[in-house]
């Protein structure tokens, strides 16, 4: 069975109402990023930023799978498919995909602010000042803020190296390290673009651009994949 990679971005999970600081010029919901998104917002104003993500929680509790989500579930029954996310949310996983790579951390997840491998699921939308792990220390959103290590870049490159086809949705490829991803994909293999404002891309053989929503698109380039690549 051939394998493929699926590399999304917020592209995918604007359509479900997830709404994101790159469509309003650095902003998030009226917060610059870095108050909200960073080792130093989370040291002046921990409280700010535990509210911040309590309301990204509960507003992603009411969202639900777009078109673009359920095709790479269907995609499943014909193909291996690993998809790597560089999405918080729990959409992927919601929609039913079996193997989820999350970059930058999830959003339904808190963890030890003393011991980075304490992660615990969490029930519910709140996280709160003075919920601690057990070890007694504030616990914090379990999100890779920006100037900190992305863990799960190693999985995500090997997910890539093994990919027999290799699909980015809905990323405007930017973002690094995430967006290294596609360069770590083989040469000669199949590679699928989705996005309505199309990234500037090297110029791969076989390379299949669709300047459309991940709703549309993802649904368009499965058909190709299952016509010619099946």
């Amino acid at each position: 069975m051939k394998k493929i990679v699926v590399l999304t971005g917020a592209g995918i999970s604007a359509e479900s109402g997830i709404r994101t600081f790159r469509d309003s010029n650095g902003l998030w919901e009226g917060h610059d990023v870095m108050e909200v998104a960073s080792p130093q917002g989370w040291d002046r104003n921990p409280e700010l930023v535990l509210d911040f993500y309590n309301q990204r929680r509960k507003q992603a509790l009411t969202a639900e799978p777009n078109e673009g989500h359920l095709a790479l579930v269907d995609l499943e029954k014909d193909f291996e498919v690993s998809i790597v996310t560089q999405n918080v949310d729990n959409l992927h996983e919601k929609a039913g995909s079996k193997y989820v790579i999350h970059l930058h951390g999830e959003l339904f997840k808190s963890r030890s602010t003393a011991d980075e491998r304490l992660v615990y699921d969490m029930e519910g939308w709140e996280l709160n000042w003075g919920d601690t792990c057990e070890k007694g220390a504030q616990l914090r959103p379990h999100i890779v803020w920006f100037g900190e290590m992305v863990p799960m870049m190693e999985a995500g490159i090997r997910e890539a190296m093994d990919a027999d086809i290799f699909m980015v949705v809905g990323t405007s490829l930017v973002v690094y390290p995430a967006a290294s991803l596609l360069q770590y994909a083989k040469l000669n293999i199949p590679k699928f673009v989705i996005d309505p404002a199309m990234p500037e891309l090297p110029s791969y053989k076989q390379l299949y651009c669709y300047e459309e929503k991940a709703s549309t698109g993802v649904v368009k380039a499965i058909e190709k994949i299952r016509k010619d690549f099946g």
